[in-house]
């Protein structure tokens, strides 16, 4: 559903499944940094929400997914993830109970796929799933809100950043997104998903078996890496552009963006056994890395800070 903020003035639509929202309104740098401040709000209603309702739903998605969710206290928002049973991403949920329901915003495209999946799972437990297509999102920096979608022309009149200057912010602070950093082979310790999405602690979930292995012994395929490309050159890499290493093809890139303080910027997903320290080529781009995920990751396994500088 295209987003009636795209009528703004000098708003640009972003393309591929963001198409329906703004990528910029005219000034890419200036939304940043009034978003990196907490003075502006991101139009990002081309996410699909889900309701979950029933007095079962807690528990039951705690019991389905790997985050702890049978006590969420109302008003606060996680992540979870719904695995296959070889622990891969088959979906990412953001979400928030109301006191009456768990609204639920995912990807655009994936979200009757997760119902489809949902209904297959709620045997004779007090649960209903059904789409949101009544709720949008909209974001800040730090967090996300739902409005109701016939309202989203209300916020005309606010500071609005658009959704390249949302994504900049995302890859700045290393938090990956779900199609872009992940492919059907993903697992959540390659793209630093411990903790944030998963909880280590709590019951069975279908894929907890690997969540466990690759948490105790260490030594995920893959990880994801943040880097810094080279200023001088005029274009971003794509995503799925190669990331190569002394010839070799030994990654992907996920996401890439222009920052209004840290020049052009990327995450990348690639093998374990990446040298921390190489220099990389990503879609052709001369690019230092950072490490986000050590190569063995684990619950034993730590990494020199110095080559693990999270930017703030």
């Amino acid at each position: 559903m295209r987003s009636p903020l795209l009528d703004l003035p000098g708003a640009v639509a972003a393309d591929g499944p963001d198409a329906d929202v703004a990528a910029h309104y005219g000034d890419l740098f200036a939304e940043q940094r009034a978003l990196a401040k907490g003075e502006a709000v991101v139009d990002r209603s081309n996410r699909e929400v889900i309701r979950i309702s029933g007095a079962d739903r807690l528990k039951w998605l705690n019991d389905l997914t790997s985050q702890k969710l049978d006590a969420l206290p109302p008003g606060q928002w996680t992540q979870t993830l719904d695995l296959d049973l070889q622990g891969r991403v088959v979906h990412h949920l953001t979400l928030v109970d109301d006191g009456e329901s768990v609204l639920a915003h995912v990807e655009p495209g994936t979200a009757q796929s997760l119902i489809d999946y949902l209904d297959r799972m709620r045997f004779m437990l007090r649960v209903e799933v059904s789409r949101a297509d009544d709720l949008a999102v909209l974001s800040t920096a730090a967090e996300d809100f739902l409005v109701p979608r016939a309202e989203l022309a209300d916020h005309l009149g606010r500071p609005l950043a658009g959704l390249w200057a949302y994504e900049a912010l995302r890859i700045e602070a290393h938090r990956p997104r779900f199609g872009f950093e992940t492919d059907h082979k993903t697992i959540p310790h390659e793209v630093d998903w411990i903790g944030s999405a998963v909880h280590l602690s709590k019951g069975c979930y279908r894929g907890q078996e690997t969540v466990a292995r690759v948490h105790n012994l260490g030594h995920p395929p893959r990880r994801l890496v943040f880097l810094h490309l080279d200023g001088s050159v005029d274009t971003l890499p794509v995503h799925g552009a190669p990331v190569i290493f002394e010839s070799q093809e030994v990654g992907v890139v996920g996401s890439a963006a222009r920052h209004h303080e840290l020049g052009p910027i990327a995450l990348a997903v690639v093998k374990r056994t990446v040298p921390v320290d190489a220099p990389l080529l990503a879609g052709g781009v001369a690019a230092a890395q950072e490490v986000i995920v050590p190569p063995d990751a684990g619950r034993n396994v730590s990494i020199d800070p110095s080559l693990r500088r999270r930017i703030r």
